[in-house]
């Protein structure tokens, strides 16, 4: 069996790890909001979405540079590491960070720059989503295009062992 996760397998995932980021927010934003009175003024927005943004950044640095693995990926047996097969440092995982932001941030400016709202711009984050998706069909080994710029990869974990399996469950 290869090492090489599918593309399904990579973006169900994904889908979890979106589920479990807001998690990693509720905290956060919840002290953000009692703090700021949930103020929706302009300068309070910005503030909550950079806050997003450093809360997320420290979730998956951290995640990524322990283990090579947040709690999605454990559950789906994915690794990342680098293209030599070595943990991620700091650095190469804070750059996979601000690169995997790719895959919304192009649709995010032209949502803006075309001023469009709610369910225009849900479209075009979700029309970036599928062509950054198809980043992966331009690599031999699959990999989307944050992780070929970034020098990582992920990689599938081999099934748990029957024994192990048994183990657990008793």
């Amino acid at each position: 069996m290869s090492n090489n996760p599918t593309i399904k397998r990579r973006l169900i995932s994904m889908v979890y790890e979106t589920l479990l980021g807001f998690a990693v927010l509720f905290l956060p934003f919840l002290i953000f909001e009692i703090a700021s009175g949930a103020s929706h003024a302009p300068l309070v927005e910005h503030m909550r979405q950079a806050l997003a943004f450093l809360v997320l950044g420290a979730y998956f640095i951290h995640q990524w540079t322990r283990e090579g693995q947040t709690l999605a990926m454990r559950t789906w047996r994915l690794k990342l590491v680098t293209n030599h097969g070595l943990p991620l440092t700091p650095r190469v995982a804070a750059l996979r960070y601000l690169l995997s932001w790719m895959w919304i941030l192009p649709a995010l400016i032209v949502a803006l720059a075309a001023d469009l709202h709610r369910w225009q711009a849900l479209g075009a984050i979700l029309i970036g989503i599928v062509a950054w998706s198809l980043t992966a069909f331009f690599d031999r080994d699959r990999q989307f295009l944050h992780d070929k710029l970034a020098g990582t990869r992920l990689v599938q974990l081999p099934p748990l062992a029957k024994k192990k399996k048994a183990a657990s469950a008793a």
